[in-house]
């Protein structure tokens, strides 16, 4: 369990006191998210200058039958780099652990269990039929760790280890080599524009839903920001923003992933069926679903305009990520606040800097390193390997976040409003950025973007 210290930010340790002092003592978990993530960046980057033009090997798990699964997947060779970077994980976040206070033989313990599943759903995901469904390993992973949780009372040391936003901060400042701020600006107008009517609007739309639905607005605020940016990615940060009860953090990211199924089936069906332009169709599910990878399962579905004009708005939804922090955190302070509560002088910019979740920092850095000082030609040879390590930590994530979601809660917590408001809140999301999509990329407003 993480607890808070005195700015509010949540630090990677169990529930028992910290009885270590001194400058690692005192590091949150935002800040160990930015030094590990940042490390293995840098241990990357230098690997690549290493090979001197080559490309780090990273693991395969695609297949599409049993003499592809066992001959190149689950081969010794293939093998080998996923155990090696299972250990490299485990070392890692095991030195925040351990000067953090927490006990690492718990830690350890239950680590590689969740490691292991997290594997387990990247090759389950492998496979060319969940492939070509857009089924992802975030789906697996989720269900593997909902079903231990929900069929079996867990140890307190696999508990221990499951935290879900230490493992996806840390993979989102990875994220930030692959959201360059020169492919948005090579995208031009139309994509940026879109991430910004949509995710203003719906946000909005979202946080007034849940006022009417008597839905109180911690959790109004991290409902509107997985609906409307990017899903889980933008509840952990609006959940750290806000200083958020992890439980409701958990219960709205249970809810982004289990409503990401029926939108990869029903979607690129409704395109086909209502004879959606590629460009436009692409456009909405970039606006619409909630990671890149599902963008991309689902617009390849469509067609290869598609899946360029999707993966071009869920990249300007990214970069947004930041701006929101920065607007979720002052306007939190300012509105939710016990001095504003109480009528006294406003905050100042300190308390919102306390409040502002310092790993985004990290993703905004690592961006614009890898946008504007990092060779494109280093950034394509180092990408693949980075992208495996980012899909490692989010899986890890997913599957901490089943483990701490029970299907019970769906119903009990709130008399189930929340989840009526996220699938209202998204159904308008849906609705709203289809009509974006037409109006900016079927020619209407502007000039159908030259993206074929």
């Amino acid at each position: 369990m993480a607890k808070k210290n005195n700015a509010g930010e949540s630090v990677p340790m169990p529930a028992k006191a910290n009885s270590q002092t001194g400058f690692w003592a005192r590091l949150t978990e935002d800040a160990w998210a930015n030094i590990i993530g940042g490390s293995l960046v840098a241990g990357v980057l230098l690997w690549v200058f290493a090979l001197q033009g080559g490309k780090p090997v990273a693991p395969v798990y695609a297949w599409a039958n049993a003499d592809v699964l066992f001959g190149k997947v689950l081969h010794w060779d293939n093998l080998s780099i996923v155990a090696l970077s299972g250990v490299v994980f485990a070392l890692l976040s095991s030195v925040a652990v351990k000067l953090s206070g927490g006990s690492l033989p718990k830690y350890l313990a239950g680590f590689f269990i969740i490691f292991g599943l997290a594997i387990f759903s990247m090759i389950a995901a492998g496979n060319s039929g969940a492939s070509a469904y857009g089924i992802e390993y975030v789906i697996f992973a989720l269900l593997a760790g909902i079903l231990l949780n929900n069929l079996f009372k867990l140890p307190e040391w696999l508990k221990t280890a499951a935290r879900s936003e230490f493992f996806i901060k840390t993979g989102l400042i990875i994220l930030g080599t692959s959201v360059l701020f020169t492919d948005i600006i090579r995208a031009g107008f139309p994509g940026i524009l879109q991430a910004i009517a949509v995710v203003s609007v719906v946000w909005f739309f979202s946080l007034w839903l849940s006022r009417r639905l008597k839905v109180d607005d911690e959790f109004g605020v991290i409902l509107a920001s997985a609906v409307s940016i990017c899903g889980v990615s933008a509840a952990i940060v609006a959940s750290g923003a806000i200083q958020g009860d992890k439980k409701k953090l958990s219960y709205v990211t249970t809810l982004v992933l289990l409503m990401a199924i029926p939108m990869l089936i029903l979607q690129p069906w409704a395109i086909h069926a209502f004879g959606i332009s590629e460009i436009v169709g692409g456009a909405w599910l970039g606006g619409t679903l909630d990671t890149t990878a599902s963008v991309t399962a689902a617009a390849e579905q469509v067609g290869p305009a598609a899946t360029k004009a999707g993966v071009i708005v869920k990249f300007s939804q990214n970069v947004l990520l930041g701006v929101a922090a920065f607007f979720i955190a002052t306007w939190w302070v300012l509105k939710k606040s016990p001095e504003a509560a109480a009528g006294q002088e406003k905050p100042g910019l300190k308390l919102i800097w306390e409040r502002f979740p310092k790993f985004v920092l990290g993703f905004i850095l690592v961006s614009l390193i890898f946008s504007f000082l990092i060779p494109l030609e280093t950034v394509k040879q180092a990408s693949g390997f980075l992208n495996s390590l980012r899909t490692l930590w989010f899986a890890l994530a997913f599957v901490a976040i089943g483990l701490e979601a029970r299907f019970s809660d769906l119903l009990k917590t709130q008399g189930g409003r929340p989840a009526l408001v996220f699938i209202g809140a998204q159904l308008f999301n849906i609705v709203w950025t289809l009509l974006w999509s037409y109006l900016l990329f079927g020619g209407i407003l502007l000039a159908v973007p030259d993206i074929k």
